[in-house]
């Protein structure tokens, strides 16, 4: 591994979730998803994510690392953005796009994140915690928390389509994405949509300690939860 990426130290638990190891044909999809607009998409969740010029922040499955780059931007040479992903394809390709010398990659999952309690002034994490296993999402909000300064903010993101054909879509693609995962969630088993609708966690983002939990959506297929750190 070269570039921006980084071995994470610590051991990586048997199941780390749905990996995507195709990065190419992870952001075409992704565009073509978005709709075209998956840089707006993005500068849309640097903006709500309130990271400012020297901030330090996480973003959890960075993926190619589009979002990444797009925070290392906003965050100015005094901050920085670290960038992690479990799938090492995922790292790779994202640390050789990357040239900003204040954005790196490392390889890990959400869930046994082993970074210093109180490093981060924000946290994204979008797309991703439909990948987590279930029983593996409250760990890995409990070190999204622990990671974030007093005051930090996180930005969870994950599908929200609105009109009338992007649910339809999204419901056979979350079906097979929740049986890879092995999502059995009780009461998310007839409509798949709830079973990645971002909402569902605004009780255990709660039960970590966090407060002002705010939904809003980003049309047309992106719904947030914005959390502060007290």
């Amino acid at each position: 591994m070269s570039g921006n990426a980084q071995q994470s130290t610590n051991n990586q638990p048997a199941e780390v979730g749905l990996l995507i190891t195709r990065p190419r044909g992870y952001r075409v999809f992704r565009s073509a998803f978005a709709l075209g607009r998956g840089r707006a998409l993005d500068a849309e969740f640097v903006a709500r994510s309130g990271a400012a010029t020297g901030d330090r922040v996480l973003d959890i499955g960075c993926g190619p690392g589009d979002l990444a780059r797009a925070l290392a931007a906003r965050v100015g040479p005094t901050g920085e953005v670290v960038g992690r992903d479990p799938s090492p394809q995922m790292v790779a390709y994202a640390a050789a796009r990357t040239k900003a010398p204040n954005c790196h990659f490392e390889l890990g999952p959400a869930q046994t994140l082993d970074r210093a309690d109180s490093s981060f002034d924000v946290v994204t994490c979008t797309f991703v915690m439909h990948h987590i296993p279930e029983a593996q999402r409250e760990a890995a909000l409990a070190h999204m928390y622990r990671v974030l300064r007093p005051g930090g903010r996180l930005l969870l993101a994950d599908t929200h389509p609105t009109g009338r054909v992007l649910p339809g879509a999204i419901r056979a693609m979350s079906r097979f994405a929740a049986h890879r995962t092995h999502d059995t969630a009780a009461g998310h088993h007839d409509d798949p949509l709830a079973a990645i609708d971002i909402r569902r966690y605004r009780e255990p983002l709660s039960a970590a300690g966090f407060r002002s939990i705010e939904f809003a959506t980003v049309p047309p297929i992106a719904g947030i939860l914005l959390a502060t750190k007290d």
